[in-house]
């Protein structure tokens, strides 16, 4: 009996050292590993469009920095030839980009959603007043000059005026709904006044060489031999107009020593001024008919422009009061 006791002790003691290394055994295993799967981030619905940009299938991050480039590109403005590229930040331009795509995450398949940015208006008005100030101009008119002795008409150019309100409301409207077409400035251009002179007649007188040259225009109509001043009594050099044309003229002495004891002298044959008078701008001087042919070719006159009295009819009939008179020394 108390060696089947001793046995039993055995065993028992026996089982108690395996359980314990059963039990260390366990302690060192580590536990089964818990597998987590994270979400996927949204995308916005397939074919969404928002504020002209396809967002479709972009996750939110993507799909604000897609707007916020399109929104960022310039604004384009046309003045005339001119082309004017305008910064979105210079004009305060803010895009709610954020609220929008949060929205596009929600809608269906193939919508599309309006976008529009705040503009600062203060910053668009003082940019268009720029503008005006240096794009604004006045309507330019042909003008009739004398080049290599002869006329020469310069071109003429239309003004311009920017129309302020409503080229702000344009710059406006472009930069809220981010339109990076060329927009064009709101503005009208005054003609030019019409030059008359540039398409009329003009006499070109060459002094030196006593000749008289009508022109229509730039185009030479005829030419005609005349007596001009002597060196005591000069014709004037410059630019002059007809002022006045007067018909089988009266011819009055002038206050100068050369006339003096002369008397007034009527219409007719023996009158100094022949039968017409096409008084210029410089004080006492004209272009006239004379009956002393002989003077003709030299510089005889007083100062006046002397012709043959048929030809005087003939250049009186085809000039106005206004026509230039340009007198050169060739």
């Amino acid at each position: 009996m108390v060696k089947n006791a001793g046995l039993f002790i055995v065993l028992l003691a026996a089982c108690t050292a395996a359980g314990v290394l059963a039990a260390a055994g366990l302690a060192d295993t580590p536990p089964p590993a818990t597998t987590t799967t994270a979400a996927a981030p949204a995308t916005v619905p397939a074919g969404v469009v928002l504020g002209g940009v396809a967002i479709g299938g972009l996750t939110a991050d993507a799909a604000t920095q897609a707007v916020l480039a399109r929104f960022a590109q310039p604004a384009v403005l046309r003045v005339g030839d001119r082309t004017i590229r305008v910064t979105p930040a210079s004009m305060g331009v803010e895009v709610p980009a954020d609220a929008a795509v949060a929205k596009a995450l929600t809608v269906q398949p193939g919508t599309s959603l309006g976008l529009r940015a705040s503009v600062n208006v203060a910053d668009v008005r003082a940019f268009i007043a720029q503008l005006a100030g240096r794009y604004n101009h006045k309507a330019v008119a042909a003008r009739l000059l004398l080049r290599n002795l002869k006329p020469f008409v310069t071109m003429s150019e239309r003004g311009l005026v920017i129309e302020r309100a409503a080229a702000v409301l344009a710059l406006r409207k472009a930069l809220a709904n981010g339109v990076h077409t060329p927009v064009d400035v709101p503005a009208h251009e005054p003609k030019p006044t019409v030059a008359t002179e540039a398409a009329g007649p003009v006499i070109v007188i060459r002094r030196g060489s006593n000749v008289l040259n009508l022109y229509r225009g730039v185009k030479l109509v005829r030419q005609f031999h005349v007596a001009t001043g002597q060196s005591i009594y000069p014709t004037p050099l410059g630019r002059f107009q007809i002022i006045v044309k007067w018909k089988n003229p009266w011819w009055y002495p002038p206050n100068d020593a050369w006339a003096k004891g002369e008397k007034p002298t009527p219409p007719g044959p023996d009158n100094p001024l022949g039968t017409r008078w096409m008084g210029i701008s410089s004080p006492g001087v004209g272009i006239h008919g004379t009956p002393e042919s002989g003077s003709i070719g030299y510089s005889l006159s007083h100062g006046c422009i002397r012709m043959l009295i048929p030809q005087a009819e003939w250049v009186f009939d085809r000039v106005n009061v206004g026509t230039p008179v340009f007198i050169v020394s060739a």
